[in-house]
């Protein structure tokens, strides 16, 4: 198995007790980077029950994800070589399909920021939610036609709208906290949106929630969910249990704690 379940490198500097791996039973674990930057671990899980786990302690700025309007796009010739991975098609980013959509539907809105909002807003008013619509083949073109999903289905659609208008956008899964929000709070999953680059770096976006949130604390980064998946089994495997949390700590200081477990 290959798990990718640990807070992304970029957040290093504010982890106060790291979300250390910790596997039932006891098997060696090889660490690594991918090629996306994101930590990785591979095992070779046993016959039987295996239970992942990872518990950890981040620190958090306590402010909501940034709103920044005035930010612009960048003419394709004008990008950084690393973006340009992040304007091509993917596994379920599927622009070939989308381009003429995704100019019909947003061709004439403001370019920058308003643009990637408008598509967000589209995504969140356009898709129903709902776990019972996941789907591990479910792709943007599906999403689109489907009406229906779940958060890595926001983003994904979100994601090759962007594309489709030059707007290079990259997958990101991690924690989101519902820390600020009014209750009923909804059950903590891992959650899925993505980074467009606008201006001269890459900002947050989220079209499932479509508004900031606090305690976002990103796992992975990548083209779409094929690159981030929290684990990739090679053989059989069922997932028995699924638990995540994420809680704030009280203190002079703000912070995030997020747990995740798997058997």
């Amino acid at each position: 198995m290959i798990v990718t379940l640990n807070v992304n490198y970029s957040r290093i500097s504010d982890v106060i007790e790291p979300d250390h791996l910790v596997i039932t039973p006891s098997v060696p674990v090889r660490a690594y980077r991918d090629s996306y930057g994101n930590w990785c671990n591979r095992i070779v899980a046993p016959a039987g029950l295996t239970k992942l786990s990872a518990n950890g302690v981040v620190l958090d700025s306590g402010m909501p994800d940034p709103v920044l309007p005035w930010l612009e796009e960048r003419a394709v010739e004008a990008l950084p070589e690393e973006a340009l991975l992040f304007l091509l098609g993917s596994r379920y980013c599927e622009t070939d399909l989308l381009t003429n959509i995704a100019w019909d539907l947003f061709g004439k809105t403001p370019p920058g920021w308003s643009r990637v909002q408008a598509i967000c807003d589209y995504v969140h008013q356009h898709i129903r939610f709902g776990y019972d619509h996941a789907s591990p083949t479910k792709s943007a073109y599906q999403v689109f036609h489907d009406r229906e999903g779940v958060c890595r289905d926001f983003a994904h659609l979100a994601v090759a709208f962007c594309r489709c208008m030059n707007i290079p956008a990259r997958y990101c899964t991690g924690y989101v906290s519902d820390i600020g929000e009014p209750p009923p709070y909804s059950e903590m999953d891992f959650a899925g949106w993505f980074e467009a680059y606008l201006g001269d770096g890459w900002i947050t976006f989220d079209p499932r929630n479509n508004k900031p949130r606090i305690g976002r604390i990103l796992i992975a980064r990548g083209r779409d969910a094929a690159d981030v998946a929290l684990t990739t089994s090679f053989g059989p495997s069922t997932l028995e249990s699924f638990k995540v949390w994420t809680d704030e700590l009280s203190g002079s200081q703000d912070g995030a704690s997020e747990t995740s477990e798997q058997r």
